[in-house]
């Protein structure tokens, strides 16, 4: 669930947003009550997913300057006016998804949505749009200027994925056979070059834990395993474990660290999956239920399947599945 921010400069402005902190559903705050702008500023850009300010764009340009760092890790910012007449995405418009937050603000206020974007201005198809809506992350952001001026000067660029992609492609899309040769590649494991690399966010981290666990023991393990299996941390969409591990401090500091929802499952749910899995008569005597890093990476994959075996670290022990995975060339503002 995405975590959205709001922040106001006027009493009006704070009763629009309330309403909209209502109906997206959002957080909201004063200027000033408690936190001052700079101290919310920078506590929203590090937790939030959005950033709403509703006031002059030139007082939120200010506030978020000295906390930019690139385009595929800053949160989506938007600006809007106090009567909400003029929504403006001002940082992530694509990645970060400000310019779909822009355009479903302005339909909560009856307003317009600001669009600046290249592509938005000309009716092209954004492929980082497009991915964020899919839900994949860009494992390599440079490369999207060059795909989006190939499409803004009516050229073609080729797409090949590890999945189907149904629907019709966009204009000046082709999609490849041959993954080596395409212009993007949608994988869990990109490689080198100047391709585009669309990674979707799909794969469930499965732990178990001894107690007392650490963060940097289970980091270290996290980027073991994802070297091990050549699949890219951005894939990773949540950690699940068992409910004896649901307070585990160094378990929250990790997912907390990396943004990660932690899903805890209880032993009878996890007794309940279905599959081949390495067992522990030490785990089972502990747990109630002999193996936990496999069972609760398929529990949370809702239905997919398991990527590995049982990998064990010090401490630690962890697997990989994948959940069912539907790429769709329409786009939610089809």
């Amino acid at each position: 669930m995405r975590e959205l921010r709001i922040i106001a400069f006027t009493q009006r402005g704070f009763a629009l947003a309330h309403r909209l902190g209502s109906a997206l559903p959002a957080r909201v705050s004063r200027c000033g009550q408690p936190l001052s702008l700079a101290q919310w500023t920078k506590q929203a850009f590090s937790f939030a997913d959005g950033l709403i300010f509703v006031g002059a764009a030139g007082i939120a340009v200010r506030a978020i300057a000295p906390h930019l760092k690139s385009k595929d890790t800053d949160p989506a910012v938007v600006v809007l006016d106090e009567k909400g007449r003029y929504v403006i995405p001002i940082l992530s418009g694509h990645l970060g998804g400000a310019n779909a937050l822009a355009r479903e603000i302005a339909a909560l206020t009856g307003g317009e949505a600001v669009l600046t974007t290249a592509t938005d201005v000309n009716g092209v198809f954004a492929i980082d749009d497009w991915a964020r809506g899919q839900g994949m992350s860009v494992s390599s952001p440079a490369a999207i200027r060059r795909i989006s001026s190939t499409l803004l000067e009516g050229g073609e660029i080729s797409v090949s994925s590890d999945w189907y992609i149904s629907g019709t492609p966009p204009r000046g899309v082709a999609v490849e056979v041959d993954d080596e040769s395409a212009d993007v590649r949608i994988t869990l494991s990109p490689g080198g070059g100047e391709a585009l690399y669309l990674v979707p966010r799909i794969v469930v981290l499965g732990v178990g834990c001894k107690k007392g666990v650490s963060r940097g023991q289970l980091e270290a393990a996290f980027l073991s395993l994802m070297r091990e299996t050549q699949i890219a941390p951005q894939a990773v969409c949540r950690v699940c474990s068992i409910d004896l591990k649901r307070q585990e401090e160094g378990l929250q500091a990790f997912c907390s660290a990396r943004r990660l929802p932690l899903e805890t499952f209880s032993a009878q749910t996890l007794s309940r999956m279905k599959g081949a899995f390495e067992s522990s008569d030490f785990v089972h005597s502990v747990t109630g239920v002999d193996n936990v890093c496999q069972r609760s990476a398929l529990a949370g994959s809702r239905g997919g399947r398991l990527l590995t075996g049982k990998r064990v670290f010090p401490q630690v022990t962890m697997a990989l599945a994948a959940r069912p995975f539907y790429p769709t060339w329409r786009t939610e503002h089809e």
